[in-house]
This record gives C-alpha cells, structure tokens and sequence, in this order.
C-alpha cells in the first residue's frame, strides 16, 4: 500500500507542479486565433488555488499530557484552510483501561470533506465463564474502546463494530485486504511476543489483519476506511485440575476514515493518499512513549510473580492446614470409633448373656 501511495503522490505532486509552471504549449495553429478551451499564444492561464490545485500545510499534534512540556507526537499535511482538532491521552498505569491514546479530525472549510483517525481499541475476552463474569462487571466503567468483545478480524471488526457504532451505519461498497501493513504487524507482533516470553508467558499466537474499505453514507457522502486488527491468544494451563483457559487480546489501531460528497472520488483519493503518505512521527517522543510502558510492563511483572509466588505460599499454607483439620477430625473420629466399638462389644455381651440359659 505504501508504494502505491507513494506513486499516487508523485503522480499528483508532479500535477500540481506541472500546472504551478504556468507555461502552456502553443497550439498548432500559428495565426494566433483562440482556440475554445485553450489560451492564445504568448498569454498564461491563471489558476485559482483550491479549484485548480491545493496547497498543503504541515500540522502538528502535540502531546500536551505526557511529559512536563508539550511534545509533538506526529505531523502530517492537511489542504490549506482545513480546521482540525486532536489530542493524545495517557490512560495511566493501574486504570481500568491504561495506555496512550491519540485522536484527531480535519476538516475543510465547507465541512464537507473530512479526515478523521480515532483512537486505538482494546478489546479483552476469555474462555473461562466465571472470569466473563469478572471481566464484565469490571468492564462497564471503562471507555468506548476498552472492552470485554470476543476477538475478530478487521472486516468483522468493520462489519459488525465500526460502522454500527462509530460511523452511522455506513453502507460497505468494498473490502479489500492490505497484505503490505499485514506484514508491519507481524514484525512489530514478533517484537512483543519477544518481550512477553521475558515475562515468563506461555503458549501465545499472533493474528493479524488490515483492510481497505470503501463506503457510503445514507445522506450520499462516500468515504474510505482504513483499519488493521491485532488477536493476541494466551493459553494459561490449570496446574490443579490440567484443564486450560484460552485469553484474548485484540487490539483494533489506525482506524482512520475519510469522508468526502459524492462525485469527488478521484479528487478525494489523491487528498487522502496525500494525507496518509505525509505522516510523520516524531521518533523520540515513539521512544520514550514505548520504553515508559515497556517498563510499566515490567514492573507489572514483577508485582505478579511476587503475587504468585504469594498466593503458592498462601496455597500451601492453607493446604496445611487443611491437612492438619483432616488429621485432628480423622483422629477424633478414630477415638469416636473406638469408643463405639467398645460400647457395642459390650452390648453385644449383654445381649449374649441375656439370651443365654441359665446356669450355662
């Protein structure tokens, strides 16, 4: 996809060049006459900027949260004259749904063209009942994009999510998978499941998709959306009974959408091709967002294998005493018994000296 976006950038940048030139060839006539259409020799047409060619200007999101001054997070290029807002969110660590997230809508100056990227998802589920239970009651304080779903894939997540819930349900022209960012995942999954097998994690697969969709609103407008989908799949053995439970982690990212009036499409392709090539993070601030969360995961780690290694200690301790009770009952019990049997012995007696004759 970055290649063909890239063409679709030279194409159009050398358009734009080309026509800001100002040079027209002379026709083929040579008497100077005005051909319809065309100016005459020696004389330039004048282009109008936003009809004939847009300017593009570079903005910048910063992350006003993060750090103890603003920092740019990214900067991409809008059409001059676009109005846009965004923010980055930090979710700190022990929230009901900790993390940083970014958002951002641009949008030009008649309101009907629009760029927006929303922020991450994380959806959470598990195959034990008993901890759907847990996670639910857990889960219905947290955000629109951190929840307890069964995993899926991008057109699902785009299907039966995305357009029902954040988009007005937009009808879905076409889907198409985008191999390219496919494969941009699974290096940076490849990278994570690394760094988890640090934390001691057991069996863990990685399931990637990305697609590229076209839509249309009820109102007419059309748009196209982008989105790639993340299933993590933990399997966490049951050392007591042997069974196993199956976690899942799906993260939905670069969920991003462009909206345009029906009719424009070529237009419309070239500004977001545009737009999306121009993207451009700012490598310390990824640096430092990562390596912060990459030690609150560590730190995670910690505090839970000091659990673990609490809750065994706690396990065993209870076993013991457990065992203990049972021996203390056992032997009550065996006291209980022996007196019960000696009782009977001598009822047992008396019942045999009562019925015997006697004398005998």
């Amino acid at each position: 996809m970055k290649k063909l976006l890239t063409s679709v950038l030279f194409l159009f940048s050398t358009a734009i060049l080309t026509g800001c030139n100002g040079q027209t060839k002379p026709t083929a006539k040579t008497n100077n006459q005005p051909v319809k259409g065309k100016p005459v020799l020696g004389q330039t047409k004048s282009y109008t900027e936003g009809t004939d060619y847009l300017v593009y200007e570079r903005v910048r999101m910063l992350d006003k949260q993060g750090f103890s001054a603003p920092q740019e997070a990214y900067s991409l290029l809008l059409p001059k004259g676009w109005q846009y807002d965004g923010a980055i969110q930090w979710n700190g660590p022990g929230s009901s749904c900790d993390g940083t997230f970014g958002w951002m809508k641009a949008t030009s100056p008649d309101g009907k063209t629009s760029f927006q990227q929303f922020p991450d998802v994380v959806y959470g589920w598990t195959t034990d009942q008993q901890q759907q239970q847990q996670f639910n009651q857990n889960n219905r304080g947290n955000p629109p994009n951190c929840s307890f779903r069964q995993p899926m894939d991008a057109e699902a997540y785009l299907r039966n999510v995305f357009v029902q819930e954040e988009l007005g349900n937009a009808q879905i022209i076409k889907v198409e998978p985008n191999q390219a960012v496919v494969e941009q995942m699974q290096q940076k999954n490849a990278e994570h499941m690394q760094e988890m097998q640090q934390y001691g994690a057991g069996q863990m697969q990685f399931y990637q998709s990305a697609i590229n969709a076209t839509l249309r609103w009820p109102n007419g407008d059309e748009g196209f959306a982008v989105l790639g989908v993340t299933v993590g799949e933990t399997v966490v053995p049951n050392v007591y009974n042997g069974t196993y439970t199956k976690i899942y982690t799906t993260g939905v990212t670069k969920r991003t959408v462009f909206k345009y009036p029906s009719g424009k499409k070529d237009e419309a392709k070239n500004q977001f091709s545009m737009i999306m090539s121009s993207i451009r993070s700012n490598p310390l601030w990824s640096t430092a967002v990562n390596n912060y969360w990459k030690s609150m995961r560590g730190r995670k780690d910690v505090v839970h294998r000091g659990k673990i290694r609490l809750m065994d200690e706690q396990t065993r301790q209870m076993g013991e005493a457990a065992i203990r009770k049972g021996n203390e009952r056992l032997k009550s019990m065996d006291n209980d018994m022996r007196s019960w049997e000696q009782q009977q012995s001598s009822q047992d007696r008396m019942h045999t000296n009562f019925l015997r004759p006697c004398g005998k």
